[in-house]
């Protein structure tokens, strides 16, 4: 029994990567939980539901999607310096109207706000062009199917 108790409170983490140092294999798992807990709040806040694969190929590239949406996420929260939720929340009022005028069709960015502008700074990621298309409100007979 005190043999036994000596080992209370330790953990044995095992790698054949014989490469790592044990500092880094420790290291490693205790980031574990940081790592499971982000999979729980990624797929909270995706809503994400079961995906069922059978070839190999499709679950390993699944699984790689799953990690680099991950990490964009994170590398979003930490340049933009909140969370994702509240990043989300406020990059959402980007919206692209459609309105006809003087018989076109026009597609045009909504106004974006500066706290919007400032979040696409820090992600270094360019404010979206006002005017996206233009066309004709209705086509020209022959072009019509």
């Amino acid at each position: 029994m005190r043999n036994e108790e000596r080992y209370d409170g330790k953990w044995v983490v095992a790698s054949n990567d014989d490469t790592l140092s044990v500092e880094d294999i420790a290291l490693g798992y205790k980031q574990l939980m940081l790592v499971e807990e982000c999979w729980r709040t990624m797929k909270s806040g995706l809503r994400m539901r079961p995906v069922f694969h059978w070839p190999p190929h499709r679950i390993e590239a699944h699984v790689k999607l799953c990690v680099l949406s991950l990490l964009l996420e994170r590398i979003a929260e930490i340049r933009g310096a909140d969370t994702w939720r509240n990043l989300v929340a406020q990059l959402d009022t980007i919206k692209v109207v459609e309105y006809l005028r003087a018989g076109v069709r026009i597609h045009q960015t909504s106004e974006v706000r500066p706290k919007v502008a400032e979040i696409l700074r820090k992600l270094g990621v360019p404010r979206p062009p006002k005017l996206h298309h233009l066309a004709d409100a209705c086509p020209p007979e022959d072009k019509v199917p």
